[in-house]
């Protein structure tokens, strides 16, 4: 635990030289001590700018820290707006806070005016009683066992203590303002840090009204409202200095400078993040994010290697893989002549010229697979148990042991009390308050589960789309490339197939509808869920994460499981080919090649897994990047002027409510690809894990540098997300057993191999020919036969049959083309082999998950530690202060211990709080 204490009085972030003064007459204001409005008076001389600070973060008097920070611009249209910022910063000064007013002749724009709130000791006091904020009352006394053997290890990766761990460790406890003597209070102007001072005071701007005493009944109140209406254009907390430099007060600790020089520069890529810094400086809800991305990136190292392995094997393997030997020899691939893959414009080709496309899929179908597919069912397991074990570390150190779901997280949205016109009385709270009734609830839900079927049923027409593509351009690709140049290229000339085009070019355009697609989606997610009008922030952020959700699971995954489960399954055979819609549309179902189909759904999980992460990474740090250079060029035309704390985080982003909704979006969807169709491409975890290492220092970066210091917030878990991530990893088991037994060729390898292989020896010899059928080319009907110019010159009358991908009796068998009972033993061996696995992993699975405790023995023990001390601590503190009265009141004969907080026993005590 790394709490805090105020000690070393580091909040103090300003930055001035010697002969800087903050004298009110000096610079021309005239400020009350603690009053409200600093606005510039009437005939009061020039602020001369030089003689502040560019990061001074406090009044003009230099001792009042600005805690929170509101912007304006007076419009035609603005006297409502502005009786309205009278009486909300009226009744912010009711409520204790102090307010300064920067006129807008003193902005950059010469339009924006700053509003700067204080809040003093008394209501920060008032309002960390009232949310339970946790403070310290006593040193951790619990000996650090932490230390791991060969420890030395890891001092590359290690940074600096004071960065790691900025604060002494302390036991806490909720405060109490009536016993404020009680915590450690050296300092009362440093003891709040400013994470849990910006988080107090928009508390209080989230609660105060807006409209007069007389006006109550309108009950409208809340910082939210002021900006969605804008009668506000902005409210943040400040940065503490500028990013790139430390200040050069040395009693300002620079925080911002501290985590963009030990966190959020790429060099840093593989050193520690300091987690405890990053939760002091943001709260705890951003600690929370990087702590499981960190975590999330750690454990895909583990991942990573092993897919590494399993590729080597393949690669190592590649002598031994007898069916591509097959398939490539002159001798029997060259002498194979198969049936045409589509109708009229494909003609007659030799197996022999799959031959590269065997090989590659031999990289990653093979025994490999199996093994990898298990281990990664496992390791989703051991990945999602270890963060429940770090996550409630987390929780006891960062005082969230004991949390619930703050007020603030629970009050009604704004929205919801403009838009509900019926009020009925809060059971809880005995008070009146607006309400939905069920029959127009009923209607939103249903008109936006409609809204919600719509999209997905799009997203399907797409993919439909980009399968009839598929059909359609094979047809075309095969008849072009017949005798394409690209034939005769040394290199890459034999890789340059009908079937490789067409994958590779409908990936990309899937691709494309994807990204165009989410963008989409994502304003009509949050129209459909505004819609319905959610009464809590948590609700809303609840609904539009199950939503965005459910449309990126469909429009990321749906191609991949077309590929994986339905391509080549639902063919037919030649004569009686199947058709995707009816034999009118002349689009005949794709075939796999005689290598498979995992090949193919290896390229569309690269191209779309890829695709995603770079784009995402470039437009996450570019377009802030961008609108922030545009948005202070203003300021770099005057670089004599002064460009104050609060108008440089002006012109930053906002980093917005769902700024980490998006966030845990993206990483969660590349979580499903490493986990649903791992099988398919074992490398998968390696590229994951090498676009986190970017992730990692692209969100610090545009977090520390991009965007304002968002407001600080509690958050315990990932809340929604744990749920997603374990229907994830359950649903991952099914996948990865279905593409092993389905999509890769495996199972029926192995069947061949101990039941059909002839002479008895356990090898493959004779098995291309095996899994082929055989079908006479007279039997062709005539839409099906291809057209003369379209045969190959090799192709002449002595030929008279033609191979398929099947298992089916030949032509003159009494069963001609019906099924084998090969090929029923083949299908009863895959569904055993999905049975097996899947209980295999299941049984491991939940094995591990009794096995692994969700917190860890020592943090138990600390826990109950403190809830021992909080007990005992605060009975002596009420015994010494009743000793103290009494004796101040004259009974100073009275030494004795008052009956009426009796000393108990120290196990008594110890068993109240356990």
């Amino acid at each position: 635990m790394h709490r805090i204490t105020g000690k070393n009085g580091g909040d103090n972030l300003i930055e001035m030289s010697p002969t800087d003064s903050y004298n009110d007459d000096l610079n021309g204001y005239h400020q009350h001590g603690t009053s409200s409005t600093g606005s510039l008076q009437q005939g009061q001389s020039v602020i001369d700018k030089q003689q502040q600070s560019k990061d001074s973060v406090f009044f003009r008097d230099g001792v009042r820290r600005i805690d929170f920070v509101l912007s304006y611009v007076d419009d035609k249209d603005g006297e409502r707006k502005q009786e309205r910022r009278k009486v909300y910063e009226a009744n912010l000064m009711k409520v204790g806070l102090e307010l300064e007013t920067e006129d807008k002749s003193e902005s950059e724009d010469g339009k924006t005016y700053f509003v700067k709130i204080h809040a003093p000791w008394e209501v920060l006091a008032t309002y960390a009683d009232v949310l339970k904020i946790k403070v310290p009352f006593k040193v951790n006394d619990i000996p650090d066992n932490s230390e791991m053997p060969m420890n030395w290890l890891s001092t590359p990766f290690r940074l600096p203590e004071h960065i790691m761990h900025p604060e002494p460790d302390f036991f806490t406890a909720p405060f109490n303002k009536s016993k404020s003597d009680f915590f450690l209070i050296d300092d009362k102007d440093t003891f709040f840090p400013p994470s849990t001072r910006n988080r107090i005071v928009y508390y209080i701007l989230s609660r105060c009204s807006y409209f007069r005493d007389e006006c109550a009944e309108k009950d409208k109140k809340g910082i939210k409202r002021l900006l969605n209406n804008g009668t506000y254009t902005a409210a943040f907390p400040l940065h503490d200095c500028r990013y790139w430099t430390r200040s050069k007060d040395l009693n300002c600790e620079s925080e911002r400078y501290n985590l963009y020089k030990h966190w959020a520069r790429f060099l840093y890529f593989f050193k520690e993040q300091p987690l405890d810094l990053i939760r002091k400086y943001y709260g705890e809800k951003i600690g929370i994010y990087f702590a499981w991305l960190g975590f999330y990136t750690e454990m895909l190292l583990f991942a990573a290697i092993v897919g590494t392995i399993c590729f080597i094997y393949g690669f190592l393997t590649y002598d031994d893989n007898q069916w591509s030997k097959e398939i490539c020899s002159e001798e029997i691939g060259g002498s194979i002549v198969m049936c045409p893959l589509c109708d009229k414009k494909c003609g007659y080709w030799k197996l022999n010229t799959t031959c590269n496309s065997s090989w590659q899929s031999h990289l990653f179908d093979n025994v490999g697979t199996v093994f990898f597919a298990i281990f990664m069912g496992i390791w989703v397991t051991l990945f999602l148990e270890f963060w429940k074990r770090r996550q409630a570390r987390l929780e006891y150190e960062w005082d969230l042991v004991d949390f619930e779901e703050e007020q603030q997280q629970l009050q009604l949205r704004p929205e919801y009390e403009s838009k509900c016109t019926n009020r009925k009385k809060n059971r809880i709270t005995q008070e009146m308050e607006p309400y939905l009734p069920v029959t127009t609830k009923c209607a939103r839900m249903c008109l936006s589960g409609a809204t919600v079927l719509f999209w997905i049923s799009l997203i399907i027409a797409c993919i439909i789309g980009v399968i009839a593509y598929r059909l359609a351009v094979y047809a075309a690709f095969a008849s072009i490339m017949k005798d394409s140049p690209t034939n005769n290229l040394q290199v890459v000339g034999p890789y340059i197939t009908p079937q490789l085009a067409t994958s590779v070019t409908a990936s990309c355009i899937n691709f494309v509808i994807i990204m165009i697609l989410n963008l989409m989606y994502e304003r009509v997610a949050v129209w459909i869920t505004d819609m319905e009008i959610p009464k809590t922030h948590l609700e809303y952020e609840n609904k539009l994460t199950v939503k965005m959700f459910l449309f990126q699971f469909v429009n990321y995954y749906s191609s991949c499981f077309y590929v994986a489960f339905f391509k080549g399954k639902f063919v037919g055979y030649p004569g009686d080919y199947a058709y995707m819609f009816g034999k009118w549309s002349n689009l005949r179902n794709e075939e796999c090649d005689p290598g498979g189909c995992l090949i193919e759904l290896t390229t569309q999980l690269v191209i779309v897994m890829t695709g995603k992460q770079v784009w995402g990474n470039i437009q996450e740090a570019l377009v802030p990047w961008l609108m922030n250079w545009w948005g202070s060029r203003k300021a770099r035309s005057h670089p004599e002027s002064l460009y104050s704390r609060w108008e440089q985080d002006h012109d930053l982003q906002g980093f917005g409510q769902l700024g980490l909704f998006y966030e845990y979006l993206e990483m969660v969807i590349q979580f499903g690809f490493i986990t649903l169709f791992v099988a398919s491409f074992p490398l998968a975890p390696l590229l994951a894990l090498i676009n986190n290492i970017i992730e990692v220092r692209v969100d610090a970066w545009k977090l520390t540098t991009q965007f304002r210091r968002p407001v600080a917030a509690k958050a315990h878990s990932l809340g929604a997300w744990e749920e997603i991530l374990s229907g994830i990893a359950i649903l991952s088991v099914v996948t990865n057993a279905f593409i092993v037994a389905f999509t890769s060729d495996m199972i029926p390898r192995l069947v061949y191999m101990y039941a059909y292989q002839i002479g008895g020896k356990m090898s493959m010899e004779g098995y291309i020919n095996n899994s082929l059928s055989v079908f006479n080319i007279s039997e062709f009907k005539l839409e099906n036969k291809p057209d003369d110019e379209e045969n190959p010159s090799w192709f002449d009358s002595s030929i008279t049959t033609c191979r398929y991908r099947d298992y089916r009796y030949p032509p003159g068998h009494e069963k001609q083309y019906t099924h084998t009972m090969q090929f029923w033993h083949i299908l009863a061996a895959k569904l055993a082999f999905i049975i097996i696995m899947e209980h295999v992993v299941f049984s491991v699975k939940f094995f591990v998950a009794w096995m692994i405790p969700d917190v860890p023995s020592d943090v138990k023990a600390r826990v109950k530690r403190e809830r021992y001390l909080v007990q005992e601590y605060l009975h002596n503190y009420e015994v010494e202060k009743l000793k103290i009265q009494l004796s101040q009141n004259g009974n100073k004969e009275c030494t004795c211990t008052p009956m009426i907080y009796p000393s108990f026993p120290t196990h008594e005590v110890l068993s109240e709080c356990l």
